[in-house]
């Protein structure tokens, strides 16, 4: 029964940790997007490549900006109904 219990308490423990490495993860993500972002702003200024190429780099660009967007609206979720399960337990 002390195993169990001390289980628990490791794993209630550990789950903020868990939460915030998602964010963490997010984070890196954002980054990464921006960057690819400011490169493919740099090509559009520069004008230089062909129509497929473009079209193709900002399918790309669309696609990463959406699934930031998704992210982005997961995460706020997340901590709403965080916030709403530690507003009804006190």
């Amino acid at each position: 029964m002390l195993k169990g219990i001390i289980g628990a308490l490791a794993l209630a423990l550990a789950a903020p940790a868990l939460a915030d490495n998602d964010k963490v993860k997010d984070k890196a993500k954002d980054v990464d997007n921006s960057m690819k972002n400011t490169v493919d702003d740099a090509k559009d200024k520069l004008g230089t490549d062909s129509g497929t190429a473009k079209a193709k780099r900002h399918a790309k660009k669309a696609g990463r900006n959406a699934k930031a967007k998704a992210r982005h609206t997961k995460n706020d979720a997340k901590d709403a109904a965080e916030k709403a399960k530690n507003d009804v337990s006190k």
